[in-house]
């Protein structure tokens, strides 16, 4: 695991949208299920993963899972994304779920290969390289919450509905919930919330730790997403190579024992030694400046 270390960190040479248009995993005329924003002007190194399947409510459909799974693919290539924020563009959901009328139509077999697809999306999120955020201004049941489980962050608006509720559907949570739930409450409270299916508000999810951030939802219903945006704008000036170092060493130690945690630690830290940013680091700190991280 340790030798694998460096290649994971790499990285890789950028990818720019074409033009200052918003872009897409998807060039059709349809309208793109995934949308990538990246950001400009001061918010520059913020991109925004905008999920738009209205008709559907965000439910987890073989598109929305291909295009979202290019979108990462091709994003995760880009140093300059320094911060990705997942939202909605449909207004009192974050994401439904999985698409279950799709669900339907498959047989037994395609539905074992496109869970384990759905499985595979959301450990893509959760490796990926930048720090991710969830803003949920709305419902996130079933593969919605597991989504916003594989993001490194959760801000949720009170009015928000989230749980993992497939025992209510005759399932179990099949995308990661049954490893990233206990991971994030304990392994009780998830035992709990799982077994029962039931669903929490955002105050109720902030209470147990599972967002990081509640807020009072406004009338345009996107409060968590500004709250989101400030979480952002909060990491976007700091050095850039020691939050991705940072967020390694954290995930990586917290699935070890304490010696080997501290050991990957140690490799993440010696890694970031050489960087210009450390030393840009030093440099206002000694001449009381602030400081100007390139990511190098």
């Amino acid at each position: 695991m340790l030798r694998a270390l460096p290649r994971a960190l790499r990285l890789p040479r950028p990818w720019r949208c074409p033009g200052a248009r918003d872009c897409a995993s998807h060039a059709t005329t349809r309208t793109p299920e995934i949308q990538v924003h990246p950001l400009t002007g001061p918010n520059q190194g913020i991109t925004e993963i905008l999920m738009n399947r209205p008709h559907a409510r965000n439910a987890l459909g073989n598109v929305f899972v291909s295009e979202l799974l290019e979108a990462l693919a091709q994003l995760r290539e880009d140093q300059q994304v320094r911060v990705l924020l997942f939202r909605s563009a449909v207004k009192g959901v974050f994401c439904a779920g999985a698409d279950l009328k799709e669900r339907e139509r498959m047989s037994a077999v395609e539905v074992g290969i496109f869970v384990q697809r759905l499985r595979g999306l959301m450990s893509e999120i959760a490796a990926f390289p930048a720090p991710t955020i969830a803003a949920m201004d709305g419902f996130a049941l079933g593969g919605g919450l597991e989504l916003a489980l594989a993001c490194d962050l959760r801000v949720a608006a009170s009015s928000a509905v989230m749980g993992l509720i497939e025992t209510t559907r005759g399932l179990l949570p099949g995308a990661g919930g049954t490893q990233r739930l206990p991971r994030c409450l304990g392994v009780a409270l998830a035992k709990e919330l799982i077994f029962t299916g039931r669903r929490l508000d955002g105050v109720q999810a902030h209470e147990l730790g599972l967002v990081n951030h509640t807020v009072a939802q406004n009338e345009e219903g996107n409060a968590a997403y500004y709250r989101a945006m400030a979480l952002a704008q909060e990491i976007l000036p700091q050095a850039p190579i020691a939050v991705r170092l940072g967020k390694v060493a954290i995930d990586r130690g917290m699935e070890v024992d304490i010696a080997s945690g501290m050991a990957i630690e140690q490799m993440c830290y010696a890694q970031n030694i050489p960087t210009q940013d450390r030393l840009e680091g030093m440099a206002a700190f000694r001449e009381k400046r602030p400081p100007k991280f390139v990511g190098k």
